[in-house]
């Protein structure tokens, strides 16, 4: 039976079910749970939320001694209400679900090794893929875009991004010409995790950001399809109309549901720069909010690392070297987390050994940006193929260091992915 309490009153052993308010408000990822860590009952007393929904027949009530035998994990799902009890305890809104709960991976956040992550992080990024498909579609046929919506999509990113920051936003990279205006909002919205929790910002911040960088494209729904996806240079009438889609964005998030100040913002000053000459308003410095100079950091990384219908993408690394040569582009200090957040070396790059090997980045060694794990497979001696071999440069052991990054377009690889995939 569901009950309507005041937060004040929750204690461990009841099954939430729902809060009142945005979810931005909320101090928990998830919704519908047993709360068996006194932690999180703190945490929700402590959130602000006035009201909290419970299920009565999944754990404890309001009057339940505390000794009643409730197992403190989650039962089936109860019988909906009927009629006459919703009437007497309407329940609380639940927005549809993007990933319904049913089809989500598991919501552990311990941290996980690349070739551990892989495989979920790939189930993420084909259930995020239709998912804005879907979102983005209504868009472009006049739905309201609803916020809460996007929840469990942000949250199965960000658990993801929590595990491996380099699996999801790797995968998410590989899109193809004709899915990159969908798997872009992905990929941005787990580089804005990523980049959020790099500059030490809670996770209310945190998945502000990530629902930021989903939405923050939406206009380019209203933009012309030939126009998007024309798969040459644009002309300068066309660029003029693919500029319009930051205001058409936010435009279309205003008339929305539940949509954050913030996510507006990122939506119509994503193309701003710090020297003023940005659009629309050609902003600078300070007067771009700092979701918006993060925005734009992360949406032109996945823009120019990507293959869209116009442009080969650049491989990471020299993407990153690229962006740090253009100067009033970025905020500096938010760049200098980006790279920190993605790695100086990031997953997929070339890179020459001292012993004069080549070797595609495999992983990421925190306490050592310079000294990532590598899959060695080549030999610039021999200018042949060698057996390949996993190294952990930032080992004693492994008796080697990266003296540089290499073009894989130099030595005619079409096929680094296929080694990085294998971690």
């Amino acid at each position: 039976m569901l009950k309507k309490i005041p937060t004040q009153q929750v204690r461990l052993g009841m099954y939430l079910h729902g809060m009142e308010g945005s979810w931005l408000s909320h101090p928990f990822w998830k919704t519908k749970f047993v709360l068996a860590d006194p932690n999180d009952v703190k945490a929700l007393k402590a959130s602000g939320v006035p009201f909290c929904w419970i299920d009565a027949s999944q754990g404890l009530d309001v009057d339940s001694p505390a000794d009643t035998g409730v197992s403190l994990k989650p039962s089936a799902p109860a019988e909906p209400p009927a009629a006459s009890a919703a009437a007497a305890a309407p329940s609380a809104p639940q927005a549809p679900a993007l990933i319904s709960a049913e089809s989500r991976p598991e919501l552990s956040t311990a941290p996980a090794s690349m070739g551990e992550e892989l495989e979920r992080a790939a189930q993420v990024v084909n259930k995020s893929k239709q998912a804005v498909i879907s979102l983005f579609g209504e868009a472009r046929l006049g739905k309201a875009v609803d916020a809460e919506q996007c929840l469990p999509l942000v949250e199965e990113v960000a658990n993801s991004v929590a595990r491996n920051p380099s699996a999801l936003i790797s995968l998410a990279r590989l899109k193809t010409k004709d899915d990159y205006t969908y798997m872009h909002s992905v990929a941005v919205c787990a580089l804005m995790v990523s980049l959020s929790r790099q500059m030490g910002l809670d996770e209310a911040a945190t998945r502000e950001a990530g629902l930021a960088g989903l939405l923050h494209d939406v206009g380019k729904m209203a933009m012309p399809m030939d126009v998007l996806n024309k798969p040459g240079a644009l002309t300068d009438d066309e660029f003029a109309i693919m500029r319009g889609h930051p205001t058409r964005g936010y435009e279309m998030l205003l008339e929305g549901t539940a949509v954050p100040e913030s996510a507006l913002d990122v939506a119509l000053h994503h193309h701003e720069k710090m020297d003023g000459t940005g659009y629309p308003s050609k902003l600078a410095g300070e007067n771009i909010t700092l979701l918006s100079r993060m925005g734009a950091v992360c949406d032109v990384y996945d823009a120019i690392t990507s293959n869209r219908p116009y442009k080969t993408a650049w491989d990471p690394a020299s993407s990153l070297a690229r962006m740090a040569q253009w100067k009033g582009h970025f905020d500096p200090l938010v760049f200098q987390a980006f790279v920190k957040s993605v790695g100086i070396y990031p997953v997929g790059t070339l890179v020459k050994l001292q012993s004069g090997r080549l070797a595609v980045v495999l992983d990421q060694n925190t306490t050592a940006l310079t000294a990532p794990r590598v899959r060695v497979f080549y030999s610039t001696k021999s200018q042949m193929p060698i057996p390949t071999q996993v190294l952990d440069l930032s080992s004693p052991s492994a008796g080697d260091r990266i003296v540089g990054r290499e073009d894989p377009a130099t030595w005619g690889f079409q096929r680094l992915d296929d080694l990085w995939q294998q971690a």
